[in-house]
């Protein structure tokens, strides 16, 4: 191959491209039209209520953790095999991150460890749970569900890697990743290599109503303008008593919030892309399966094998023997593997905390063999099949 191949990208249509210029013509750049448009959209495809638009998907985590209200000293449980973001929107509001191990075989939060935590603590001293569909693979929630609430505990679903991922029911039924019914809220990123992308952006999902208009107040410095929820009178906003009508200009900042509006652009480039996620969501669990059957009974191969139900592929995630080694050939020949993630709980931050190596054994193990092999929507036949056979060749030689 004479061009690079990544391990994700963006794939932008000339429909795409189209419906962006039509909205930097129009009246709005931001909170325009198109931000109601995509959270309608986007809410209905995953089956959730609501849907709350935001510059990325870690301001919808912070905000998330925010509406939940988390405090100094709260503690939420996370899994360390994720994206900084997922445990750091707690450390935002002053909270205590703790990190429960990995279930090898899936790569996702382990549930017993988490009742491990739980069972072994005074009920209250944990607030919170924040699974994450790594690599696309859906959490079962059923069970967290049940486990929250035996511990009054809230979940945030992290699905940045799984929109229109899905786990079955214990009746049968597909979940669909950030649909409510399990998750008090659930996030999801627009970022390039995602499934829809949008330069950046991120969105919140709820069944919640009152979550859901805390969190669109916390998007836009904690201003409303519902006059149902005033506070000051309308004498103090200008107004007279006897129009008992608050003044058109009026607002009010009732509580600390942040400016993570997204862009009337972005969501117009969002919308396109939703258009066309289902067809994404099918190219990549085609690819996935196969890479699985190139790599089946590979004895260089330690994970990963057979086509997972309701998996969404953001990635596509091996662990091998030397790792270092075939990820460096891979970079001479172009081929830009990646690693996910370096557990969080050796990062130097969250050492200065305390954690340390030998902590969360399973997740540190993964570690050592995981990478992630090229995986999106464009990559053609004869690029995997690149991919394949310069992975043979390196454990060959």
């Amino acid at each position: 191959m004479n061009h690079p191949i990544p391990y994700g990208r963006q794939n932008i249509t000339e429909e795409d491209i189209e419906v962006v210029i039509e909205t930097l013509k129009s009246d709005y750049l931001t909170q325009g039209p198109r931000i109601a448009e995509f959270e309608e959209s986007f809410a209905a495809y995953v089956e959730s209520k609501y849907a709350v638009a935001v510059s990325n998907g870690t301001a919808a985590l912070h905000l998330c953790a925010m509406s939940l209200n988390i405090q100094t000293g709260d503690k939420v449980i996370t899994t360390p095999i994720t994206f900084a973001a997922s445990a750091n929107c707690i450390r935002y509001c002053g909270g205590e991150v703790v990190f429960a191990d990995i279930n090898p075989e899936t790569y996702l939060l382990d549930i017993n460890n988490v009742r491990d935590l739980l069972e072994s603590a005074p009920k209250g001293t944990y607030k919170g749970i924040i699974p994450v569909d790594f690599a696309g693979r859906a959490v079962n929630l059923e069970g967290f569900k049940k486990l929250a609430n035996e511990h009054d505990l809230w979940i945030i679903e992290d699905s940045c890697h799984a929109p229109g991922g899905f786990f079955v029911d214990s009746k049968g039924n597909k979940q669909l990743c950030g649909n409510g019914k399990f998750a008090d809220l659930a996030i999801f990123s627009f970022h390039p290599v995602k499934h829809i992308a949008c330069g950046e952006g991120g969105m919140i999902t709820t069944n919640d109503k009152d979550l859901y208009e805390k969190l669109l107040k916390l998007r836009t410095h904690g201003i409303t303008k519902n006059e149902d929820a005033f506070e000051n009178s309308i004498e103090f906003a200008g107004g007279t008593a006897e129009d008992n009508t608050f003044p058109n200009w009026y607002m009010e900042m009732q509580e600390l919030g942040y400016n993570y509006r997204l862009t009337d652009f972005q969501a117009a480039l969002g919308s396109s892309q939703l258009k066309r996620a289902d067809e994404g969501l099918e190219k990549r669990r085609f690819l996935a399966d196969r890479y699985n059957k190139a790599f089946a009974d590979k004895n260089f191969i330690k994970g990963q094998s057979g086509v997972i139900e309701g998996h969404a592929y953001h990635l596509y995630v091996l662990e091998v023997i030397d790792r270092l080694g075939l990820y460096n050939y891979l970079r001479e020949n172009k081929i830009f593997a990646q690693i996910h993630y370096i557990p969080c709980h050796l990062m130097p931050y969250y050492r200065d905390l305390g954690w340390k190596t030998g902590d969360l054994a399973k997740s540190e193990e993964y570690y050592r063999n995981c990478i992630s092999l090229p995986m999106y929507p464009t990559l053609t036949e004869n690029e995997q099949n690149f991919v394949i056979d310069k992975i043979n060749k390196f454990y060959e030689a």
